[in-house]
């Protein structure tokens, strides 16, 4: 369970980026942090692993303070960061030097993911490509099954094969006891793999929701033509018409659009926090 309670930080004292930020995530799910570029996604990931401090509030990891970074704390997170950066050594070097620190570091499934990748545990960490290193610390932040797992924009410098193969991997690393957080502007990449999604805005929480939720209250779909009758939150000129964002007053199945929902959340934020308002109530005051 992470849990955090009027949660204030700024990098600087008279400039605040988050505000009196409340919000509460549950194991068993694979959450997807967005947010425009300044809303703080990176800086909620260092605060949850310890790495910043906040200014006010409390945050709490699995029963312990992130800030106090103790090693039972330590041994159950995994932070993958959004800039990486690997040592000389072979790839057997690698796990072997750090596989010690996570009790339930999975040694067979890190080979599987290996072989999986195309490489092998001879091949040198630091001579292989972006995209291949990045593999290599998806892998094993996959391979330590710790309770959280947290994951900075994973698929920058993933091509198009390797977003898929992302996908199908983290989906089958999750079960009813890990959390994982993806913080991501690749919305495209992981739009059938996160739920619930969790949008960032100016100093807080613009939503939280699940991807049932989104679509009970929210319609996305393809129209000719705008229609007075049924306003559109969002339009953007598509082939064929207007891709489009309306209220779901009829209960009308359609099939979610992250693009589309994160640009209806920055477009129209009141009447998205009304929408949602019992979504967020718990979690964002």
């Amino acid at each position: 369970m992470i849990d955090l309670r009027t949660v204030s930080f700024g990098y600087q004292r008279d400039k605040l980026l988050y505000e009196s930020l409340n919000l509460s995530l549950i194991p068993g799910s694979i959450y997807g942090l967005l947010g425009p570029n300044g809303a703080g996604k990176s800086t909620l990931l260092r605060l949850l692993s310890g790495l910043l401090y906040p200014t006010v509030g409390s945050i709490q990891v699995n029963g312990y303070n992130p800030g106090q970074r103790r090693p039972a704390f330590l041994e159950d997170l995994f932070l993958l960061p959004e800039e990486i950066y690997v040592p000389a050594v072979k790839i057997r070097e690698f796990i072997r030097a750090n596989a010690p620190f996570y009790p339930r570091f999975n040694r067979e499934q890190m080979a599987g993911y290996v072989r999986e990748f195309g490489l092998n545990d001879d091949q040198k960490l630091h001579e292989l490509s972006y995209g291949q290193k990045k593999k290599i610390l998806i892998g094993f932040g996959l391979a330590t099954n710790t309770a959280v797992l947290l994951m900075d924009e994973p698929t920058n410098g993933l091509d198009i094969p390797s977003k898929g193969q992302f996908r199908r991997l983290v989906a089958g690393a999750v079960d009813d006891n890990r959390t994982v957080i993806i913080s991501t502007h690749q919305v495209r990449d992981l739009e059938t793999l996160i739920d619930p999604i969790v949008i960032l805005s100016e100093r807080g929480v613009a939503l939280k929701a699940s991807v049932e939720k989104v679509t009970e209250r929210l319609w996305f779909g393809l129209v000719p033509d705008l229609d007075p009758a049924r306003p559109a939150l969002y339009a953007e000129r598509a082939v064929g018409g207007y891709a489009v964002v309306t209220e779901n007053r009829t209960g009308e199945p359609s099939r979610l659009d992250l693009e589309r929902l994160f640009n209806v959340v920055q477009a129209e934020p009141e009447r998205i926090r009304q929408l949602f308002s019992s979504t967020l109530a718990p979690t964002n005051a």
